[in-house]
């Protein structure tokens, strides 16, 4: 069913400084996950699937490929039924300053959002991956009477200090909002745990719009939904919690703030599994994106008979492995792995081109990276850490202005090979 009472505004602008180097020619919300996929599209298909087609896209930091690939991929309802997927771009409505924080972001757009008439509006951030019926929020939303719903997830005590904390009643009222506390108060009846905030808001029209300009008006805001928004609403307010009921259909839930190159790797790395903890593959929750014009993947022999393999990993339309072995990988449109190549634990991104002999593992190569024959990658820290960045975890991101370690030739096939190519 299609709610078309309810506006949804996507916010896609940070600047994603965590998730750097990635992030440095484009924004977050446009970083490849998954293969095909753009981070965006986890939070666009969830709309889609839940009857919201409704949605504007606010955007700031390094937003080209980001506009592009919307515009490309995300043409898919009617705008003759009043639906549509638009960006919104910084446009300085109400003063001279960019967005200031994420309740800035939506209220710098009011304009366009109050011409819409939504009786509801659901406020989403662009970077997580996850599946939601938005719907079911929805309905509780209504049901309570509730001024703002705010989703929740349980996490460990111990790992609630990297969250938004919401403290609640025996009714999920709220009572109490804190971000990142450094003792997080546990969930009624489970001592052990605490309730996180997603980061996904439902807002009755009303009481968004008086709430965006009295922060707006406070010279002391730092113009966030959770830092003040929220806070300021709780005293006096209808504020319930809402608990995540996930689609994605397994024991746990599975909800990922993505905003970290390790975080990033770790979920990328949960859809190689032979049952994936998130499943791309559901046909009765479908996740979109924009599919370039690419042949099959292909898996072809090397010179000496040997045979291009994958095994639990993610080989997406485009890519030709040759005689070369990947384990445990993704591998984005259009990469080529020649021959006696081997590929451990990665990411390699769109037009990646990985040439003989070469050794990865444990590694993000950006789009377009050339590999040279016999480099080799996650095998020496210290020549890692002197060309590339290198995550806590040890997770090497290799860009494309980057030379990888190529150490000395030791391998008498390899030795022959490089004279033949020389003469």
């Amino acid at each position: 069913m299609v709610r078309d009472d309810t506006l949804v505004i996507v916010l896609a602008g940070g600047a994603g400084e965590r998730l750097s180097p990635l992030t440095r020619e484009r924004a977050k919300p446009a970083v490849y996950f998954g293969g095909p996929y753009r981070i965006i599209d986890f939070v666009l298909s969830n709309c889609v699937n839940s009857g919201l087609r409704r949605v504007f896209i606010a955007t700031q930091y390094k937003s080209l490929s980001l506009n592009r690939h919307i515009r490309m991929g995300w043409n898919i309802i009617s705008e003759e039924l009043g639906e549509f997927i638009e960006i919104l771009p910084p446009q300085k409505r109400v003063g001279e300053h960019w967005y200031l924080g994420t309740a800035d972001a939506v209220f710098q757009n009011m304009y366009s959002i109050e011409r819409e008439t939504a009786r509801h509006v659901v406020v989403l951030a662009g970077d997580h991956v996850y599946k939601m019926d938005y719907r079911r929020m929805l309905r509780a939303h209504e049901e309570t009477g509730a001024d703002v719903t705010l989703a929740t997830i349980e996490v460990p005590i111990a790992d609630g200090r990297r969250f938004g904390i919401v403290e609640v009643d025996e009714q999920s009222k709220v009572v109490g909002f804190k971000e990142k506390p450094a003792s997080p108060p546990p969930m009624p009846g489970h001592p052990h745990l605490a309730l996180a905030s997603m980061g996904i808001y439902v807002f009755s029209m009303d009481v968004l719009a008086r709430a965006l300009h009295d922060d707006a008006a406070d010279p002391d805001s730092h113009h966030d939904f959770g830092k003040d928004i929220l806070p300021a609403l709780i005293p006096g307010g209808k504020v319930f919690a809402y608990a995540f009921y996930d689609e994605n259909k397994k024991a746990a839930k599975y909800w990922r703030d993505i905003g970290t190159l390790d975080a990033y790797f770790e979920a990328s790395m949960d859809l190689c599994g032979v049952v994936p903890e998130f499943n791309l593959y559901d046909p009765e929750w479908p996740m979109r994106t924009h599919q370039p014009q690419a042949p099959p993947a292909k898996f072809v022999f090397a010179d000496d008979g040997r045979t291009g393999a994958a095994l639990d990993s993610v080989i997406s339309p485009g890519c030709i492995i040759s005689g070369s072995r990947i384990q445990g990988s993704i591998l984005c449109p259009n990469v080529r792995v020649h021959s006696f190549a081997t590929i451990e634990n990665s990411i390699l991104m769109p037009g990646v081109q990985v040439e003989r002999h070469a050794r990865i593992r444990n590694a993000i190569i950006d789009r377009d990276v050339q590999i040279p024959r016999g480099a080799c990658i996650g095998y020496d820290e210290a020549a890692d850490r002197a060309r590339h960045t290198v995550t806590e975890r040890g997770i090497v991101v290799v860009t494309v202005d980057e030379a990888p370690f190529v150490p000395p030739i030791a391998d008498e096939a390899l030795a022959r090979e490089a004279r033949a190519d020389s003469a």
